[in-house]
C-alpha cells in the first residue's frame, strides 16, 4: 500500500479555502502574491490556438500566455484584430479573435517583439 501524504487543511466552513503552502485563507494568502507577481504561463510564451468548443463549431483563434493588464490587452486585441480584418475580445487574460487567423496572428506578434508559436492541433 502507498502512503499518501496529508496536506493538512484545504477548506474551512468558518474561512473557505485554505492554501496549502502558507495556512492562510486564500483571499489573505502571503504566497500567492509571490508567485503571481508575473501573469501568464510563466514560461514567456504566446501561445496562438484554435478553439471551437461552446461556440457551436465556430471556430476562434485564441492568444494566451501575455504578460500585460487588461487596459495594454485590449489595445493588442484591437491591433490585432485590424490586422486580420475580424472581430474578437479580450476575456481572462486572453485574446479571442473570430476564425482561424492563427499564422497571421503569429507573424503580427513575432513583429511586435512577442515569443509567439502555435499551440494545438
Amino acid at each position: 500500500m502507498k502512503k499518501t501524504k496529508n496536506y493538512g487543511l484545504v477548506y474551512s466552513t468558518d474561512k473557505g479555502r485554505i492554501c496549502p503552502q502558507c495556512g492562510h485563507p486564500v483571499k489573505q494568502c502571503c504566497c500567492s502574491k509571490q508567485n503571481n507577481s508575473q501573469p501568464g504561463d510563466g514560461d514567456g510564451q504566446v501561445r496562438v490556438s484554435r478553439q471551437t468548443k461552446g461556440r457551436k463549431g465556430a471556430g476562434v483563434s485564441v492568444v494566451s500566455g501575455i504578460a500585460l493588464d487588461d487596459a495594454a490587452l485590449k489595445k493588442l486585441a484591437k491591433q490585432l484584430k485590424q490586422k486580420c480584418g475580424s472581430g474578437g475580445t479580450a476575456k481572462n487574460g486572453t485574446i479571442e479573435i473570430q476564425g482561424d487567423h492563427r499564422q497571421t496572428l503569429v507573424d503580427a506578434l513575432v513583429k511586435l517583439g512577442y515569443k509567439a508559436k502555435l499551440a494545438g492541433g
